[in-house]
């Protein structure tokens, strides 16, 4: 089986906003089984899965909390049980913190988003590459604050992002033998909810002339990045970090 079989089945981590969403719909819609987790809000995880299922697809929402690793398990367990091994992993989950400068901020703010955005996505793909077969496809969320740097906003952020490219590297090197491959996506300014969440909802605005495309993107155009990438289109790449940025 491979990772562009309509139905196989697909965990999405943080799957009920934002560009989790915007993958969650294309994936189901496309015909794959996609079983999302999402950490709070269970009435927008519950509006999704009823758009989808009245589109006949098949899809499926899961509370957990992707900073505690020992829920990587059950994610997993839950995925066999209703649909099957998992043929593909879009790890989306994660936090930007507060946008604060580093003397600002607390270090169990810190401590947040590591947790979540580095040891979460460690602790989900393990769960899943023990169990995907031959032909798998992992990606993982990095962002273009990676090699920006997220000065006087976000630099934990930054640095978390900047492992999930060590991470990308070197497990696709890993795992490469067992016919895994693992990729990762690296937005840019998206048009999404994380901004207003970390307190800067204007920066869309603010930053919008630092975009060579001189526009923001949207989720959906990250999310066709990633379907293209679980996808046998993309069957000889891997180790590979795709910027989705407009030049940013």
């Amino acid at each position: 089986m491979s990772a562009s079989d309509p139905n196989g089945p697909v965990i999405i981590t943080g799957g009920s906003r934002g560009i989790g969403a915007a993958t969650v719909r294309r994936l189901a819609l496309a015909g794959y089984k996609v079983l999302f987790t999402y950490h709070r809000n269970s009435a927008a995880a519950e509006a999704l899965c009823a758009e989808l299922r009245a589109k006949d697809a098949q899809v499926m929402a899961l509370q957990s909390d992707a900073a505690d690793p020992d829920t990587a398990q059950a994610v997993v367990a839950e995925c066999m049980a209703q649909f099957g091994a998992p043929i593909a992993l879009f790890a989306n989950a994660g936090i930007t913190g507060p946008a604060l400068p580093l003397r600002d901020l607390d270090m169990a703010d810190i401590k947040r988003v590591m947790d979540t955005n580095m040891l979460g996505v460690f602790a989900i793909t393990k769960a899943v590459t023990a169990v995907m077969p031959k032909g798998g496809s992992v990606v993982l969320m990095s962002s273009r604050a990676a090699k920006l740097g997220g000065a006087g906003e976000w630099v934990p952020y930054a640095a978390s992002k900047g492992a999930i490219d060590t991470m990308t590297l070197g497990l696709a090197r890993e795992l490469g033998p067992a016919g895994i491959r693992v990729n990762a996506v690296a937005p840019g300014l998206i048009d999404t909810e994380i901004h207003a969440a970390a307190g800067v909802g204007d920066r869309l605005i603010t930053k919008k002339n630092e975009v060579p495309l001189r526009r923001i993107g949207q989720a959906d155009e990250v999310a066709a990045v990633v379907a293209w990438l679980i996808s046998d289109a993309a069957s000889y790449v891997t180790g590979t970090i795709v910027d989705v940025a407009g030049g940013r």
